[in-house]
């Protein structure tokens, strides 16, 4: 199983949590260790979306995903 596939599968394992609060999270990419992710819902926009990456999505993936160390929103993503 790819990296890639790894966090979709983890993400899907979390996703249920976010859809409760009326949000959804969708992975973007992987790039030198960091999974980019879209916000949707009620998490556009959110005051604690920032608490919700990296106390939530990123504690659960850099634990399941070896590799993974940090987790972003796709507008945090470096231009090529």
């Amino acid at each position: 199983m790819t990296i890639e596939q790894q966090i979709i599968r983890t993400l899907d394992k979390i996703r249920p949590f976010i859809q409760r609060d009326g949000g959804d999270v969708e992975f973007d990419s992987f790039m030198d260790g960091v999974v980019y992710v879209k916000m949707h819902g009620a998490c556009e926009g959110c005051s604690l979306i920032d608490s919700t990456l990296s106390d939530g999505i990123g504690i659960i993936l850099m634990e399941e995903v070896p590799g993974v160390t940090a987790v972003k929103t796709v507008d945090e993503k470096p231009l090529k």
